[in-house]
């Protein structure tokens, strides 16, 4: 059991919370999700270290009473010898020899059950030091993702929408500066339409008057 929960939470530590991130359709409630997980894994692993840790204790008191009552049976058959008692004392000492291996059988079990439940023990305060730190990064990375996936939304409105906002713009100021630049010419060409016409007038004013000069040299002559 205690193997199938250190390999759930260590599953849930190693995912790519990024990539986990990008599918969830809402990332703050999907990692909140996730450290409710890795407490319940927390949690079913220090039930599962407490039950180891109780194996030891009670394969370790087995081992004491076995060893109480090796020392029981010696102190009977060496009173048996005391006292002349061979045939109480050889039984006695058999006695003695079913508890010592009895003990000697268990020493192996204690020893182990010793080691998993110190290996569980390290393994926990691991798991709760990293629990820990997802609490403490949980808000960061929430907010994280928050401002990268409102960065990528800008720039997919400004890659999108501004591409034809910018263009039309540019559009209209080119309008803008083609007409302008026709006003101008339509301005140049109707002054200098007026130039000619004024220069015209003015040969027909100048031409005019040397007729009208011309007319009056000639009367005077004539009136000589």
């Amino acid at each position: 059991m205690a193997k199938g929960v250190f390999t759930r939470i260590s599953d849930i530590l190693k995912s790519n919370l990024n990539e986990m991130l990008d599918r969830a359709e809402e990332p703050d409630k999907m990692i909140r999700q996730m450290i409710r997980d890795m407490e319940e894994a927390v949690s079913k692993a220090t039930a599962s270290v407490g039950t180891a840790v109780a194996n030891h204790k009670r394969l370790e008191r087995q081992f004491i009473e076995k060893q109480n009552q090796t020392d029981e049976w010696q102190r009977k058959a060496e009173r048996a010898v005391a006292t002349g008692e061979d045939d109480l004392a050889r039984r006695a000492l058999e006695r003695k020899a079913m508890f010592a291996k009895a003990r000697e059988d268990l020493a192996p079990v204690v020893e182990e059950s010793k080691q998993t439940a110190e290996q569980l023990r390290e393994q926990l305060r691991e798991l709760k030091t990293k629990l820990e730190e997802a609490r403490t990064r949980e808000g960061a990375l929430v907010a994280r993702h928050q401002a990268a996936e409102a960065r990528k939304r800008l720039a997919q409105s400004i890659s999108g929408l501004g591409k034809d906002a910018f263009s039309s713009f540019e559009r209209f100021e080119q309008r803008v500066e083609e007409s302008e630049a026709e006003a101008s010419a339509h301005s140049e060409i109707s002054g200098e339409m007026e130039d000619i016409e004024k220069q015209i007038r003015k040969i027909d004013v100048d031409r005019g008057v040397d007729d009208e000069l011309q007319a009056l040299k000639a009367k005077l002559k004539k009136d000589e």
